[in-house]
């Protein structure tokens, strides 16, 4: 099989070879493959409980705005621990 890629995605690649992160690009392109043949739908279940909480909270009503959610995070961030 022949897989094209955009010169980008080529020149990507060729950086991550010289960079010694793959010994060449059929070894990055191989990487590349097994990590999506990786990926599935079962990962991602530690996050189906999570999900489901905060669509409880929304049938609730325990919202707050997007502007509200990022007060709180800097607020957060800027307290000391």
């Amino acid at each position: 099989m022949t897989v094209q890629l955009s010169p980008e995605q080529q020149r990507w690649l060729e950086v991550q070879v010289a960079a010694g992160h793959f010994e060449s690009l059929e070894q990055a392109v191989e990487v590349a493959v097994a990590d999506l043949m990786a990926m599935s739908e079962d990962e991602l279940d530690w996050a189906k409980p999570l999900i489901e909480a905060g669509l409880a909270q929304l049938e609730r009503g325990e919202v707050i705005s997007g502007d509200e959610a990022m007060a709180s995070l800097k607020a957060s961030l800027r307290r000391p621990r």
